[in-house]
């Protein structure tokens, strides 16, 4: 009967345990994958699948990554969703008999992955964790290659959709009730491409939560963490932490501290509003460009990029911090000099944040550690800038901001400053650092002119003109010799390998240097790399000051980001209030105006307050620029709250609570619904959780449906949100029905303005300037020509708009003008005596009691009357 080979049975023991990963088994300078998962990996990473023995009647499919090329390998198996155990040899072969021993050392998924090849320097990789117990959802929130650790609990399923949109983690843990809470997990999975694992019950149970928090913090109770009021988040937070224990195996130290946060400190955004605003990407092509962070992303550092993304999708609601942002902005804005001296030093530091989490997580070489060090430099420069500025949130930075002296002259004076990548081939402690380490770099330096002196004696002795001293890791040191000169081969060379052209040998004497600088080499390699490890550990224990030091830098950078960009693009200090009044004096679309080559964006103003300047209901004909208007609108509203300058001449912006959007027509065909039904889904949240502190921006409601029913529903929108008792917001509302434009005279705080557009004959342009009143045209077939649609398109439909115009169905047309819910049919259209008389036929007919041929007989007689 077959057996095993003890390899096979090793491999086959691990994988027992990790069931549900992709097992990397390190078999000397390969990781090797067998049986499924070797399947499965071939198939993903498109490498060969070959085959070994292991002692069964068949052979055990095989496929292999080299070690020094894993990262990428890992990366494109975790971004498809997968999750590898990495087993690595804890022993030296060169030490064990036998089968070396092995463990899994590391467990690498979507939301814990560290390399810096598959990460977005610029974007936070999170992963989230999620319970639900009772109605009530806790949320904890980490990114494990920044330390940066957050919880929150909301009470409905909608607010916490929210945050995960938010934060658009890359892998979701949870607990079984969350998946079947109503969530739409295909849609988080298939269309936002986040991967979802349910956890097993011990993860979540409160106790054992409670005592893992404790341990990783290092504290007797919670409360000194500040969760008091957060029972929910605690048993996500302390299931996510135990997560992250079992799947890195290591201590985890950088995750030095835990945020509680309310969802009521910051501006809610839903997706809609995240999508057509286009806050970071663009609706259509996702990219950066195009997108209200790729105007103000100005930044010199990862750490201050990814900062400003969080600010950009967590505005402030509280006007005091608001403040603070702005003042500081100005502050560098007004001082062109030192802040882009500021940038310049900016410029030159590297990512801080994942530095020392790649110090925590042992994972960081030489390189990285010079990295960090020429970032250290630059900070006591910043600080001498810094210094001088008489602002409160520059003067907070200031002194959050460590030179970190202690740590870049530990490195200074320990690390080369060109080092190999590898920490295991040796060659980057600096001479002088360690007299130990000076004598074996003195032995392997000697070494050498032992071997030049060797070769030099044996040429002579031998008469062979080109014998030279070679070296490689299987053969170790050799003498290399062409087969030209093979007869001059002397007794004492004892042949070691032979080549096509040329034989190599070993000799008594090169084999005593060998076993003089190998010996060398292998204790100073193993002695560089114990004092590699103590310095990187050194710096490993300053890790809060270091954390402290980059949060402050980023900061620094989003501030001077923003001055940048207001100096740039001329936008002004908004002034912040909380009397209900949104006053923007020539307001641009920050986007749009950057994308017109020829700068020539129409300024508007926008005027809403919480009495009688309510509701706008802005009319004018398509691509006039209505949707550039309302949504310029809102973004200034939102960058104001993030502490930006803004794109007016002047602007005075009243704290919102919420800014809610239903722009454009789009479907969600996947999970069947059509454009109609997604719009009516946005407009029902909105009118679910609007408040008289929110910004509503509304679209071309009801355009999905039959005339009648969408002018409906778009007046009893208007209405419901007018009414101070249901929401009382302030609204933009773009339309296409004039008969909206009556509310005006119906309802106190509505307002009719439009799109100013001059006719040229046939032709129209668009002025792109809000004015007063309201518009009694479309210019539809207008817009059609300026589309491009075809002349002989264009005339026929001029034609056609003619004929309805002397027909019944314009004059219906033209009665609807008047209010929907005055409307009467035309004097020619109201039934006669006949039609009366008819009607009455049908009402009294009995259906239950006819027969089908009666039927026939009945609608035969009507009809011959209606002829």
């Amino acid at each position: 009967m077959a057996q095993l080979s003890p390899m096979m049975q090793q491999y086959l023991n691990t994988k027992e345990q990790y069931k549900d990963c992709i097992l990397f088994y390190r078999l000397g300078d390969f990781y090797e994958m067998f049986f499924d998962d070797a399947l499965t990996a071939s198939k993903e990473l498109e490498i060969t699948l070959t085959s070994k023995n292991c002692g069964l009647d068949e052979k055990a499919p095989m496929c292999g990554v080299p070690f020094h090329a894993v990262e990428n390998y890992l990366a494109r198996l975790v971004s498809k969703g997968y999750k590898v155990a990495i087993c690595e040899q804890v022993e030296d072969p060169k030490t064990v008999k036998g089968i070396v021993k092995r463990e899994v050392v590391r467990i690498v998924t979507p939301g814990t992955i560290t390399s810096s090849s598959a990460l977005d320097e610029k974007k936070n990789n999170y992963i989230i964790s999620i319970i639900e117990v009772d109605d009530m959802f806790g949320i904890a929130i980490c990114d494990v290659t920044t330390g940066y650790f957050s919880v929150t609990q909301t009470d409905s399923l909608k607010k916490t959709l929210d945050e995960v949109l938010k934060y658009m983690p890359s892998e979701i843990v949870c607990n079984d009730a969350f998946l079947i809470s109503g969530i739409d997990i295909n849609d988080l999975k298939y269309r936002l491409g986040i991967t979802i694992y349910p956890l097993k019950p011990h993860y979540f149970d409160e106790d054992l939560c409670i005592d893992s928090l404790k341990k990783h913090f290092n504290v007797d109770n919670l409360k000194g963490l500040g969760l008091n009021d957060y029972q929910f988040a605690i048993i996500s937070a302390g299931g996510l932490i135990k997560y992250l224990h079992d799947t890195q195996m290591t201590s985890l130290a950088h995750i030095s501290n835990i945020r509680p946060y309310s969802t009521d400190k910051f501006m809610v955004l839903d997706s809609s509003t995240r999508r057509n605003l286009e806050l970071s990407e663009t609706l259509r092509e996702k990219n950066k460009r195009g997108s209200l962070l790729g105007v103000l992303d100005k930044t010199k550092t990862a750490m201050g990029a990814r900062l400003l993304r969080n600010y950009i999708e967590q505005p402030l609601i509280e006007q005091e911090e608001i403040i603070k942002r702005l003042n500081a902005v100005e502050t560098l804005n007004k001082d062109l000099i030192n802040r882009e001296e500021i940038r310049e030093y900016l410029n030159s530091i590297y990512d801080l944040e994942r530095l020392i989490s790649r110090i925590s997580y042992k994972t960081a070489n030489p390189r990285d550690l010079i990295a960090f060090k020429n970032s250290l430099a630059m900070i006591p420069h910043i600080k001498n800038i810094v210094r001088e500025y008489d602002d409160e949130l520059l003067s907070e930075i200031f002194n959050s901001l460590d030179d970190l002296k202690d740590l870049h002259d530990l490195i200074n004076k320990s690390i080369v400053e060109e080092p190999p990548i590898s920490v295991r081939e040796g060659g980057f402690i600096k001479e002088g650092f360690n007299e130990e380490i000076d004598k074996y770099k003195h032995s392997k330096t000697e070494g050498k002119s032992w071997l030049l002196e060797l070769e030099a004696k044996e040429r002579e002795k031998t008469g062979i003109k080109n014998l030279k001293i070679k070296y490689n890791k299987v053969f170790g040191y050799y003498l290399e010799v062409t087969n030209s000169y093979k007869d001059l081969v002397p007794d004492n060379y004892t042949r070691k390998q032979t080549l096509s052209n040329a034989e190599r040998y070993i000799c008594p004497e090169l084999k005593e240097l060998e076993d003089i600088i190998l010996g060398a080499e292998d204790k100073l390699c193993n002695l560089e790399y114990d004092f590699f490890c103590k310095i990187r550990d050194e710096i490993a224990k300053n890790m809060l000051r270091v954390q402290k030091t980059a949060n402050a830098l980023a900061m620094l950078d989003v501030f001077a980001s923003f001055a940048y960009v207001a100096e740039r693009n001329d936008y002004c200090k908004p002034e912040i209030t909380d009397n209900g009044i949104i006053d923007i004096k020539k307001g641009r679309h920050p986007v749009v105006e950057t994308m017109i080559s020829n700068g020539m964006f129409i300024e508007n103003d926008t005027y809403l307050d919480s009495s009688q300047k309510r509701i706008s209901i802005i009319t004018g004909p398509n691509m006039a620029g209505k949707s550039t208007y309302m949504r310029q609108t809102a973004l200034i509203v939102l960058m104001a709250q993030i502490g930006c300058f803004v794109p007016a001449k002047s602007a005075s912006i009243s704290v919102v609570d919420r800014i809610f959007t239903r722009v454009g027509a789009s479907d969600d065909l996947a999970s069947g619904q059509s454009t109609f039904m997604v719009e009516m889904t946005e407009v029902a949240n909105i009118l679910r959780n609007a408040s008289n502190k929110s910004l509503v921006v509304l679209d071309e409601i009801g355009r999905g449906t039959s005339t009648y029913d969408g002018l409906s529903i778009a007046w009893a929108v208007v209405e419901h949100i007018a009414d101070n008792k249901k929401i009382g917001a302030k609204t933009l509302f773009a339309t296409h029905y004039h008969e909206l434009t009556q509310l005006e005279e119906k309802i106190d705080c509505v307002n009719n303005y439009s799109i100013a557009v001059k006719e040229q004959g046939d032709d129209i342009v668009f002025l792109r300037k809000i004015i007063e009143g309201g518009a009694d045209r479309s210019y539809g077939i207008q817009v059609a020509k300026l589309a491009g649609v075809p002349n002989e398109v264009i005339e026929r439909a001029k034609v056609i708009l003619d004929d309805l115009v002397s027909t019944k169905v314009q004059q219906n047309e033209e009665y609807s003008q008047l209010s929907l819910f005055d409307f009467t049919l035309p004097a020619n259209d109201k039934p006669n005596d006949e039609n009366s008389q008819i009607i009455n036929e049908i009402k009294e007919l009995n259906i239950n009691n006819i027969t089908p041929m009666e039927a026939m007989n009945f609608l035969c007689e009507l009809q011959a009357k209606i002829k």
